[in-house]
């Protein structure tokens, strides 16, 4: 009995020790906030928390530009597809004329012409008896061309010309007396088998015997 009394005599002295604190710390807790010095004791402690609004500027983006103009076709009206059309018909009138049918003649296809030239007949003198002597004692050579125009007649129009020079004009001499001495051997052209003014050229022939 003494030993029970002794343990909850013990018991009783930590219990109220404990109670003791709990109600001096709730004491001092009370007057710490009555006189201010948890607020600074929790200022030193953490610092306050200092907040900085940032004010951003926003700057004004210009406006996107105007959609362009959308151009709107007009509809087309499409008829249906049983519309009849009405197409006027077209009146032939018959005009009566007074006047006498002409017959036009058919254009008469030429007939081709067949022609000839003039050419050297039987008879013409030989070059050699026009051959100029100076030139055969120095022995020049050549064939001068002459140019003839004969009549229908069988006659010269005009005086034969040298087309041609042989290169000496004893030779061109000798070649036009021998056209003058024998025109009246040179046949004329002829169209359909009948003689017509024609010209032509011809070339004569002066060389030495050897």
């Amino acid at each position: 009995m003494a030993a029970y009394l002794e343990q909850d005599s013990g018991f009783l002295t930590r219990r109220g020790l404990v109670l003791i604190a709990i109600i001096l710390l709730h004491l001092f807790i009370f007057w710490a906030l009555a006189s201010g010095l948890a607020r600074r004791a929790i200022e030193v402690i953490a610092p306050p928390i200092q907040t900085v609004i940032e004010t951003e500027t926003h700057k004004d983006a210009p406006p996107p530009p105007p959609p362009p103009p959308t151009f709107e076709r007009p509809p087309v009206e499409i008829p249906p597809t049983d519309t009849i059309v009405e197409m006027p018909v077209a009146q032939t009138t018959t005009a009566i004329s007074n006047t006498t049918t002409q017959h036009v003649a058919a254009p008469v296809v030429a007939k081709p012409v067949n022609k000839t030239a003039p050419k050297i007949g039987k008879g013409f003198p030989n070059s050699e008896d026009f051959y100029p002597a100076a030139s055969k004692r120095l022995g020049e050579e050549g064939s001068p061309t002459v140019h003839v125009c004969i009549g229908a007649s069988g006659k010269l129009t005009e005086d034969p010309k040298i087309a041609a020079s042989s290169g000496s004009a004893r030779l061109d001499e000798g070649a036009l007396a021998l056209v003058k001495a024998g025109a009246r051997y040179i046949q004329p052209g002829t169209e359909d088998g009948k003689a017509v003014d024609s010209c032509f050229d011809f070339r004569i022939k002066f060389q030495m015997t050897r």
